[in-house]
C-alpha cells in the first residue's frame, strides 16, 4: 500500500531524469561544432559519437550487476554524478583529448542511467499504471533531444560560445540528482540477473542476434543522419552550423510526433507490418532528402524520416522481448548493448564522406535502414503481440 499512496512523491524526479537521459544526444550537433573548432576531417570528428554509444556495450551487463547489490535509486544517481563530471571536463580544458574524455564520460553516465532508470520508475508507480509511465518518459527523452540544438544555437545567439550548452546541462544533472537523493524510494525486491548459460543460450539464438542487430543498426542510423545531417545542409547551402543544427531539432520534433501517433497505431497494427510500412516510407524519404537540392524540401524529407524511423526500437525491442519472456531481464540487457550501433555507424560514415563527400554517407545510410527494412520482414508473427 505504501507504494500506491506514495507514488506521486517521487514520480516527478524519476520523470525529470528521463530529461537528462537525453542530453546525451548532445553528441549529434556538437560533432560539427568540435570538427570546425579543431579542424578535423569527418573520420576524426566522428569519434565523438562513437566515445558515447561504445560503453552501451561494455557497461550494460556490469551495471546491472552493480544494481543488484546497491539498488536502482543509487545507480541511477552515480549515473547522475558521472554525467556532472562529463559537462564540467570541456570548461576546465577545451582541448581534443579532454573532449573525448568527457564524451566518453557522457557515455558511461548515460549507460548507467538507461540500465537503471526504467526500474526504478517500476517502484514509483502501481502496476497498472507502469506501462503508460515508461511512454510517458520515452515521450520527456524525446523532447529533451529536441531541445538540445535549440539550447546550443541559444547559447551560441546569447553568448557567442556553444560550449556554454555544458553548464546548463551540468546544473540540471545537478538539480536531478538533488531532487532524486532528496526523495524516498521504496524498491522492490532486486532480481537476480541470469547466469552465464541463460546469456549463452541468448547468444546461440539466431532470432535474438538478428533483432541485435537491428538494434545496432536503428540506432547507429539515427546518430549517424543527426551527425551528417548539420554537415550535409552547411555544405550544400552555406548555412551556419547554428542555422543547421535547428534541422536536428526538426527530426526529433517528427520523432517525438511518430512515437506518440505509434502508441494508437500500434494498438491495431501488427507491428511487424507497420515497421515494413513505415521503414519502407522513410528509405523513400531519405532518396528524396539525398537527391534534392531545394532546402525546404531537405526539411520536409527529413521531417518524414524522422516520423516514419520514430518506433523501430520500440517494435523490435518488443519483439526481442516476446520471444523469451522467462529470460526478459537478460533480453533487455542484451538489447540495451544494441545501443553501441551509435559508436560503430558514425566513424564509418566519417570515412566514406571524407573519401566521397557527405552525400556518400547519406547512400550508406541508405542501406543501413535498407537493412532494418530486410529484418522486418523477418520478424516472428507469433512475437509481434502479448
Amino acid at each position: 500500500m505504501n507504494k500506491v499512496k506514495s507514488w506521486n512523491a517521487a514520480l516527478l524526479p524519476v520523470l525529470f531524469g528521463f530529461f537528462i537521459m537525453g542530453f546525451v544526444d548532445v553528441v549529434n550537433l556538437s560533432t560539427s561544432y568540435v570538427k570546425a573548432d579543431f579542424s578535423l576531417n569527418d573520420k576524426t570528428a566522428n569519434l565523438l559519437p562513437m566515445m558515447v554509444f561504445f560503453w552501451f556495450a561494455v557497461c550494460s551487463m556490469p551495471v546491472g550487476k552493480l544494481m543488484n547489490k546497491i539498488g536502482r535509486k543509487s545507480t541511477v544517481l552515480i549515473s547522475a554524478a558521472v554525467t556532472i563530471v562529463a559537462m564540467v571536463l570541456p570548461l576546465i580544458s577545451y582541448t581534443f583529448p579532454v573532449v573525448l574524455a568527457a564524451f566518453a564520460l557522457l557515455g558511461i553516465g548515460n549507460t548507467i542511467l538507461q540500465v537503471s532508470l526504467n526500474p526504478l520508475l517500476t517502484d514509483v508507480v502501481s502496476g497498472d499504471r507502469t506501462t503508460s509511465m515508461l511512454t510517458l518518459g520515452q515521450f520527456i527523452k524525446a523532447i529533451s533531444s529536441t531541445l538540445g540544438p535549440v539550447i546550443i544555437s541559444a547559447a551560441v545567439g546569447l553568448f557567442g560560445n556553444w560550449k556554454m550548452v555544458f553548464p546548463i546541462y551540468a546544473t540540471l544533472t545537478a538539480a536531478s540528482l538533488l531532487w532524486l537523493a532528496l526523495t524516498p524510494v521504496k524498491e522492490t525486491d532486486q532480481v537476480a540477473q541470469g547466469d552465464g548459460k541463460q546469456v549463452r543460450k541468448l547468444l546461440s539464438d539466431p532470432y535474438i542476434i538478428m533483432l541485435f542487430f537491428a538494434i545496432l543498426l536503428s540506432v547507429g542510423f539515427e546518430i549517424g543522419l543527426m551527425t551528417t545531417v548539420p554537415k550535409y545542409m552547411t555544405e550544400q547551402f552555406g548555412i551556419s552550423l547554428q542555422e543547421a543544427g535547428l534541422g536536428c531539432s526538426l527530426y526529433y520534433i517528427a520523432r517525438t510526433i511518430g512515437t506518440f501517433l505509434g502508441s494508437i497505431l500500434l494498438t491495431r497494427c501488427r507491428p511487424a507490418a507497420f515497421l515494413k510500412v513505415t521503414v519502407a516510407a522513410g528509405v523513400a524519404a531519405l532518396v528524396v532528402f539525398a537527391l534534392g537540392h531545394n532546402q525546404t524540401l531537405l526539411l520536409v524529407c527529413l521531417f518524414l524520416v524522422g516520423l516514419f524511423c520514430a518506433n523501430i526500437f520500440a517494435i523490435v525491442f518488443g519483439a526481442a522481448m516476446s520471444a523469451h519472456k522467462d529470460m526478459a531481464n537478460d533480453v533487455s540487457a542484451l538489447m540495451i548493448m544494441g545501443v553501441a550501433g551509435g559508436a560503430l555507424v558514425p566513424p564509418l560514415l566519417g570515412i566514406i564522406s571524407d573519401a566521397m563527400g557527405q552525400r556518400a554517407s547519406l547512400v550508406a545510410l541508405m542501406a543501413v535502414l535498407a537493412g532494418i527494412l530486410a529484418i522486418a520482414f523477418l520478424i516472428k508473427k507469433d512475437t509481434e503481440k502479448e
